[in-house]
């Protein structure tokens, strides 16, 4: 794949670099130079005008800079200008919410940091970033330019690589990868914990991520599990836990579009919940747009499934709080596809967003339960 380059004028010379977006965003075409000089409030201006801000001060400095963009992102419009639009239904105000998300992202993106060909921060007090550039884009081999947001995520991602999320429930801790989904909402990981097993002999995984779930079934007598995923992060992410833990004998990790070859008595899938269209790259765990994987998963299952074999679906009704599928679509998706219900197993969200009332989604929220579908064919 060809790398995307920036390119900008420093000292009446033009320079070039890599571009780093893992939100494939393309690089800004006008960039100017800036330092600790640069006033918060014109730097918000240019940003919201699309130029892009390459910092060349102190580190610290422009931690601090970009704080003080997002207040001016956040901050609440002037009486003397236009109200904004207020939401009048679940849906309208998903849209709004995500309109919202993604102007932020625009701006804050345009203060920019560069980095060294070994992913060094040429920059007074500037943090060591190289493990954790490393993980997300591979090693490096020459200079760059990445967003200072960006960047952030990255060195989030990578405490979080090291620290890992502990799992009550196997008495392990997973360690997620950059750009795939950290299982900290524990509360589908208690369905798939307490469910009565089918069989023990065969499991698929479909959509494994960081590989929580094939290790659960594992430690909960499953002999053997197979666990797909088409991320290749993803890959990388399960087969480091899965060997961390000591299940290489019992787990394969396969590169697939959702099944593997074969039948399963136990086929287990917790696809993304939100069926809309992601902001970035990162966000296909969450986001699926017109439910592409939950369908495929629903249509294969048949086909996939032993005699007597069940699937398991696990899926929050958020979707269905926000305006975005109704639960009859997803009851007609089941039936479509052959299968009945054999149980839901419900539990309530624990997140700190079920009960923060300044979310603009609160209400559904509020409202969320994930549900475990057991299923088999009719």
């Amino acid at each position: 794949m060809t790398e995307a380059i920036i390119n900008w004028i420093e000292a009446g010379k033009p320079c070039s670099a890599i571009w780093h977006s893992e939100n494939k965003t393309p690089p800004p075409k006008r960039i100017v130079i800036t330092d600790d000089t640069m006033a918060a409030d014109t730097a918000y201006r240019l940003a919201c005008e699309g130029t892009a801000l390459l910092w060349r001060g102190d580190f610290q400095n422009a931690r601090q800079l970009l704080q003080a963009l997002a207040r001016r992102v956040d901050r609440p419009p002037h009486k003397s200008k236009k109200p904004p639009r207020l939401a009048t239904t679940p849906t309208e105000a998903f849209n709004l919410h995500r309109q919202a998300q993604s102007l932020r992202a625009r701006v804050l993106a345009m203060l920019l940091i560069p980095l060294d060909a070994n992913y060094t921060i040429p920059l007074r007090r500037a943090p060591d970033v190289r493990a954790a550039c490393t993980e997300a884009y591979g090693a490096g081999t020459a200079a760059s330019v990445v967003s200072l947001r960006e960047l952030q995520g990255l060195i989030g991602a990578h405490e979080w690589r090291k620290k890992g999320v502990d799992i009550p429930v196997i008495g392990e801790r997973i360690h997620p990868h950059y750009g795939v989904y950290s299982p900290v909402r524990g509360e589908y990981i208690e369905l798939i914990a307490t469910a009565p097993l089918p069989a023990t002999e065969l499991a698929f995984d479909i959509g494994t991520g960081t590989g929580v779930l094939a290790a659960l079934l594992v430690r909960r007598g499953v002999k053997h599990v197979v666990a797909t995923d088409q991320d290749p992060r993803a890959l990388a992410c399960a087969r480091d836990n899965i060997k961390r833990l000591g299940l290489s004998n019992q787990i394969d990790i396969v590169q697939a579009d959702l099944f593997p070859p074969g039948r399963a008595p136990l086929v287990v899938c917790n696809p993304p919940w939100i069926p809309a269209r992601p902001n970035a790259a990162i966000e296909h765990a969450i986001y699926d747009p017109d439910s592409r994987m939950l369908r495929g998963f629903l249509s294969g299952l048949a086909d996939h499934l032993e005699p007597a074999g069940e699937g398991w679906l696990i899926l929050s009704d958020f979707a269905e709080h926000l305006g975005l599928r109704t639960r009859d679509e997803l009851l007609a998706l089941i039936d479509q596809a052959g299968l009945t219900v054999l149980e839901r197993m419900d539990i309530k969200p624990h997140h700190p967003k079920a009960s923060a009332d300044t979310d603009p989604l609160h209400r559904a929220r509020a409202a969320e339960i994930t549900s475990l579908w057991r299923l088999a064919v009719r």
